[in-house]
């Protein structure tokens, strides 16, 4: 018997790699608005902020959702129950981490204000930084935050890591911190690359901002909610944060006008780390692999606890 997908999403990407796999059958169906009588499926693809009709969606006979996303904090996690939860997650583990060290490299480096455009001065010389021997601190060290750390180890960079669970690393070099006030005050960069929970919610914020190491760099690629944006505010204004890179704000889209498009210390990008070439294969990849785990009864990659949130 095939195995039925729901999917409130359609791609020639997404038929391509389920074409690959026997046996299933994908029903497309409506984002919003009732789905019709009679159409039911054990799997359901969807979005990582649900849809209006998720709810209905999943009563009929879902036993397994996957949402095409990493982060899952917008998702209804009401209308999980039971059902097993997974993610996109550590698809875009690759781009968003190469992205991070661009930025460092920029911060280190004065990018692009050292590039020219009229005769400088004079020649040969620019205080310029490096990331030999600096410390890079990790807020979160899976997917994401794992790969930033492999790529960052070669450049000579110490790198310390702070997770929620009491399990090491798993990164060869890394050192785990004691807590959030000790992994800021030894950063020269500090990455959030945490999932947003309730918990999580302003975890940078005026007490871990009072104990940064002064001139910090921060540089955010999870969600905006990590990040008391009120509080950094005030630490770039008087030199405790020297630097914020920030490719994830709250809300998203920023609304015209907000402080963080022209704040000089400020550099803002539109929620696009995760992209590179073929991004949306690695996206679709993870749930054609996990769909062939579910076939085999198999555990699914990117699991995610509703409980949780993560």
């Amino acid at each position: 018997m095939a195995v039925r997908v729901l999917a409130h999403v359609s791609s020639e990407i997404l038929d391509r790699i389920v074409a690959g796999i026997p046996g299933v059958e994908m029903i497309e169906i409506p984002r919003e608005g009732p789905i019709p009588e009679g159409v039911e499926g054990e799997v359901l693809l969807t979005f990582p902020w649900g849809t209006p009709n998720a709810g209905e969606a999943v009563s009929r006979g879902v036993r397994w959702i996957h949402t095409i996303g990493t982060g899952v904090d917008r998702f209804p996690m009401e209308i999980v129950g039971d059902r097993a939860l997974s993610c996109a997650r550590g698809a875009s583990a690759v781009p968003i981490a190469e992205w991070v060290m661009a930025m460092l490299l920029a911060f280190a480096k004065r990018l692009p204000d050292a590039w020219i455009h009229e005769a400088p001065e004079r020649w040969n010389f620019r205080e310029l930084g490096g990331l030999d021997g600096h410390t890079l601190g990790l807020l979160g060290i899976g997917g994401i935050g794992s790969a930033v750390a492999t790529r960052a180890l070669p450049f000579g960079m110490k790198v310390r890591a702070l997770r929620r669970s009491p399990a090491p690393p798993g990164v060869s070099g890394v050192e785990p911190a004691t807590d959030l006030a000790d992994l800021v005050a030894s950063a020269d960069h500090l990455v959030v690359a945490a999932s947003a929970t309730p918990e999580t919610r302003h975890l940078i914020g005026r007490e871990a901002l009072s104990r940064v190491k002064r001139g910090i760099h921060l540089v955010n690629v999870s969600r905006g909610s990590l990040v008391d944006q009120e509080a950094l505010r005030e630490a770039l204004d008087d030199g405790r944060v020297g630097c914020a890179s920030l490719d994830t704000v709250e809300p998203e889209p920023l609304p015209a006008g907000h402080w963080l498009y022209t704040h000089p210390k400020v550099r803002l990008s539109p929620h696009i780390s995760w992209n590179m070439p073929d991004g949306l294969d690695r996206i679709f990849e993870t749930f054609g692999d996990n769909l062939r785990r579910f076939i085999a009864g198999e555990p699914l990659e990117g699991a995610v606890d509703a409980t949780r949130g993560y």
